[in-house]
């Protein structure tokens, strides 16, 4: 009768674990201007950074009162889209509201 033979090259099979890395996260930051108005910035932190009013408020004073102020902390994606969306809707209402985006 003939040998059988193993039905494997007989090399060693390695497990390798998966490292999960969480995203690098960046900030988008309002910057203040002189011609868009309190209320816009408030209705744009309430609808596009889904803040509450109270919260909405004290960011828009503090880039009233401070030439600028972190809207949220998020992925580069999330934060590149709320950036184009901010943007956009300034530009529909006619406002020079602009916003930045830096490292966390």
């Amino acid at each position: 009768m003939a040998e059988e033979r193993p039905k494997t090259d007989r090399s060693v099979l390695e497990k390798t674990r998966k490292q999960v890395k969480d995203p690098d996260l960046f900030s988008v930051i309002l910057l203040n201007d002189d011609y868009t108005t309190m209320e816009f910035v408030v209705h744009v932190l309430e609808t596009v950074f889904q803040k509450t009013p109270a919260e909405s408020y004290r960011i828009m004073m503090q880039v009233h009162a401070g030439g600028s102020g972190v809207a949220g902390i998020y992925p580069w994606e999330v934060a590149e889209t709320k950036v184009e969306t901010l943007t956009t809707m300034a530009r529909h209402a006619e406002y020079p509201l602009r916003a930045a985006i830096e490292e966390a």
